[in-house]
């Protein structure tokens, strides 16, 4: 079955990169996100988690509790995977944990930033919320079989 909205053809280097940057700029975005850390065994214990995102000059911004499991893990570890759209026109982001910062304590341009594209205001919450800054650092996007070749926009931070 196909998609009557995807156009036929891979999509070039330019129009994903565009698509991809839309995605990321359309408000009310969710994403997946996946930890890891380690059972007491030294066993990875992989974990992944919807929640709302927000693109703030060039980083992705997550809302959380700081002390669930996917806030103990990005806090231990400082790198998380996560994935937007759907199995058809996917954006898969690994990313390195930037900066931390309590959501009572957090800049403006930050929390004004996150509430108006997330549609949703943490502030309110409590008090282990925080927001984590997350620095791409790879990035690919595909629609179907025929876009895997030059799935890769960024490479080591920098776009492709």
């Amino acid at each position: 079955m196909t998609n009557p909205q995807v156009a036929p053809g891979p999509r070039t280097r330019e129009q994903r990169l565009a698509d991809t940057l839309a995605m990321l700029d359309s408000p009310v975005r969710d994403v997946w996100v996946a930890t890891a850390s380690n059972a007491p065994d030294g066993t990875p214990v992989p974990y992944l988690v919807p929640l709302s995102l927000a693109w703030i000059d060039d980083r992705l911004v997550l809302a959380l509790d700081a002390t669930s499991r996917t806030g103990r893990n990005l806090l231990a570890t400082g790198t998380a995977r996560l994935s937007l759209g759907a199995t058809r026109d996917v954006v898969m982001i690994d990313a390195v944990l930037e900066r931390s910062a309590r959501v009572a304590e957090a800049p403006a341009d930050l929390a004004e930033g996150y509430a108006a594209q997330a549609d949703w205001d943490p502030r309110p919450g409590g008090a282990d919320d925080v927001y984590l800054v997350l620095r791409p650092q790879r990035v690919q996007a595909w629609r179907e079989v025929d876009e895997i070749a030059g799935r890769v926009l960024m490479r080591d931070g920098e776009w492709v």
